[in-house]
């Protein structure tokens, strides 16, 4: 299957990422399209909920790649990242060769268990096999140093070595999105490798607009009053602010309930769906809520 011919410039990303109802601003637009022609990874850092991991799936779908995820945390080695061996597989293969009386070299046998139809490919392989693709390392920031270190080398040449089978070479390099919360500081060596780019929560009309597009069902009036409000959370010294995503649940959620405005007893009610630590839901309602919920 042919893929999609590519965007000519930034402009014409950003207006073809808008059609997958993603909305980015001219920077982010500009740092996607160089990251794409260029074949850098591009590296996105900002709190959680701006964009970062839909912007990997709206890219994917522009380009008509395949996309490929790993989600990182504290412990990911690199088999888990890579590949692995299917030991049930493999094992039925060798009971299947004993009942057959199969004859032969033992070390053909052997070698026989480590076929490539026994590999597990985990994303990082899948990706670079897959190609082109785009793929995803999702939150590197909770992996350990070990495992950037790893990261750092496969992104360097888009290479794995496979020991029992040779060396396996992205024909097309994967446009790479990497993303972070920031809970901890990513390596420089890393960053050097990447294009970086910070997102930043939308402003109003942006966040507006995506609450549109995303839920054309809500009205005007409540996702203008939704915007406003979640700009009011995220001023507010919260453990967890708001990012996008929860500006999205709730809205939904108002329009589930079939409001149309955002009124406070109805914001008190469906906090749950826009904040997720007690101790910022204890807050919030220890405040005025009419001076967070009320107006237009």
């Amino acid at each position: 299957m042919s893929q999609p011919t590519l965007p000519a410039d930034p402009a014409a990303l950003g207006t073809a990422l808008e059609a997958t109802g993603y909305l980015p601003d001219e920077g982010l637009a500009t740092a996607a399209y160089l990251a794409l022609v260029m074949h850098r990874p591009l590296f996105l850092e900002g709190e959680a909920g701006v964009g970062k991991t839909a912007l990997a799936r709206a890219l994917a779908e522009v380009t008509g790649r395949p996309l490929y995820r790993l989600q990182c945390y504290e412990g990911l080695e690199a088999s888990h990242a890579l590949y692995d061996w299917d030991f049930g597989r493999q094992l039925l293969h060798l009971r299947a060769a004993e009942a057959a009386h199969a004859a032969g070299d033992p070390a053909e046998l052997e070698a026989g268990l480590y076929d490539r139809r026994f590999l597990l490919a985990r994303p990082l392989l899948q990706a670079l096999e897959d190609s082109p693709s785009v793929l995803l390392v999702d939150e590197v920031d909770r992996a350990d140093d070990e495992f950037e270190a790893f990261l750092l080398e496969v992104l360097s040449d888009f290479t794995i070595s496979i020991p029992e089978l040779g060396t396996v070479r992205a024909e097309t390099p994967p446009l790479v999105v990497l993303t972070s919360n920031r809970t901890r500081e990513v390596h420089d060596a890393l960053k050097r490798r990447c294009l970086y780019h910070w997102l930043e929560h939308p402003d109003f009309e942006r966040e507006v607009a995506i609450l549109r597009r995303r839920l054309p069902d809500v009205t005007d009036a409540l996702a203008r009053q939704v915007a406003r409000a979640t700009a009011k959370l995220r001023s507010l010294d919260l453990l967890k602010p708001p990012g996008v995503a929860e500006a999205m649940d709730w809205a939904s959620a108002l329009h589930a309930l079939g409001a149309r405005e955002l009124d406070p007893d109805t914001a008190a009610r469906t906090l749950g769906a826009v904040l997720k630590y007690r101790e910022d839901t204890d807050r919030v309602h220890a405040l005025t809520r009419g001076a967070l919920f009320g107006g237009s």
